[in-house]
């Protein structure tokens, strides 16, 4: 049998709950992907991971190279042995990085050449060498090496870009060698409807176990970001999954679950974590904030995770202030308690939270035309397939037109 397969167990509108097997176990979607960026969720040990239901864990290929190397990764046991999650993982093939370290890169047919940010040494990616270091590191889902443009782009680079990923793609997937990992191929085009559907129409030519919307979550406004969502769930495959790459705003989680997306991935909750903010139903905490100094409740009322069991607002936002959550810490002797619930939000937003609907249950919820608490925004066009024009208000996070630091790089604002 297959090591890889998809199902969809439940529908309503167009949103769905899936279960995506692999040989590291199956997982339920639609899911969110913690972001280890060197192989590490900063603030957060494997057990606090599993502990708040995380499924899959993302790392990145182009920091790995650098350091400590795929072949040691490879000798150590892989991901699996070397980082100590022993459910499925997730490998980026480095093509982020052609966007974010564009100062610090040259781009051609070939592929791409680095500096690296380490120590300036120059370091060739192509789409051989990417999946060479992601089969040494053994994730179970890698990526095809690709282009992502940055935002804004003149319509002649973005076709030249797409064009290059088509032609990135089909070289990725002849170096491939292991049956045991599942490539995906990634749809670019930018904001560009006619560029985004060329993309994604040839990318699906190729036949693969899954497929990735990327080149969003760049800059650009979310109205923009949505509809190239929603044209591009409506021409992938419905037997696939589809992963929405960087996004990770709670209330994008839903709207894009609600058209049919089953996989995402961002640094955003953790790093909201150990910057001192916590992520629950009513939006974002500030704990920095002094009404939270003498505030005995738990981050959230009811959860049940061991942040929200154990410590109040109060003790939370004294760490805080104390400089024991740290934005620049990352070792386990000074984890954030933070770290550890905002993930869970992010997390729990599923087709069910969505539609109402699991498996063998019947529609419900926004589907059934009654809108999320807290909804204020319109949902995007064709969500859930209904007619409530409500979804969750912005309050989780800073404004539309901000470069995100979705895989732990250094972007500037807008």
């Amino acid at each position: 049998m297959d090591p890889f397969r998809f199902q969809v167990e439940a529908r309503a509108g167009r949103a769905r709950v899936g279960r995506l097997f692999t040989p590291h176990g199956a997982v339920e979607t639609p899911l969110f992907m913690p972001v280890g960026t060197a192989g590490s969720v900063k603030g957060l040990m494997p057990k606090d991971l599993e502990a708040i239901g995380s499924q899959v864990l993302l790392t990145n290929t182009y920091h790995l190279l650098l350091r400590p190397g795929p072949e040691r990764v490879r000798a150590l046991g892989g991901l699996h042995g070397f980082a100590g999650w022993k459910g499925p993982w997730l490998t980026d093939s480095g093509g982020f990085q052609v966007m974010s370290l564009g100062h610090m890169r040259r781009i051609d047919e070939e592929g791409v050449v680095f500096q690296s940010h380490l120590d300036g040494r120059l370091i060739k990616l192509t789409p051989e060498r990417s999946i060479a270091v992601q089969e040494a590191l053994g994730a179970d889902l890698i990526m095809a090496f690709d282009e992502c443009p940055p935002y804004p782009s003149p319509r002649e680079y973005l076709e030249a870009s797409l064009e290059r990923t088509l032609r990135w793609l089909e070289r990725s997937l002849k170096a491939k060698t292991r049956p045991d990992q599942a490539l995906f191929g990634i749809a670019q085009g930018g904001t560009d409807p006619e560029l985004r559907r060329r993309s994604t129409l040839e990318t699906i030519r190729f036949d693969l176990p899954g497929y990735a919307i990327g080149g969003l979550a760049v800059g650009e406004p979310k109205e923009a970001m949505f509809a190239m969502v929603e044209l591009s769930t409506r021409l992938l495959p419905e037997d696939r999954p589809r992963y929405l790459m960087g996004v990770g705003h709670p209330e994008d989680l839903v709207a894009a679950m609600g058209l049919g997306v089953d996989l995402f991935d961002c640094v955003y909750p953790t790093r909201t974590g150990r910057f001192g903010s916590a992520l629950v139903p009513e939006g974002r905490l500030n704990l920095k904030n002094a009404r939270f100094l003498e505030d005995r409740r738990p981050l959230e009322e009811g959860c049940d995770c061991y942040t929200c069991q154990t410590f109040g607002r109060a003790y939370l936002a004294h760490l805080v202030r104390a400089g024991r959550c740290s934005g620049g810490s990352s070792s386990p002797s000074t984890t954030c308690a933070t770290s550890t619930a905002s993930p869970r939000p992010p997390g729990r937003p599923s087709a069910r939270g969505v539609t109402g609907t699991s498996p063998g249950s019947s529609p419900g919820g926004a589907s059934a035309g009654r809108c999320p608490p807290g909804s204020a925004r319109p949902w995007p066009p064709g969500a859930t397939g209904n007619t409530t024009p409500c979804r969750p208000a912005p309050a989780w996070g800073p404004g539309k037109r901000r470069l995100v630091d979705r895989r732990g790089d250094k972007i500037s604002p807008v």
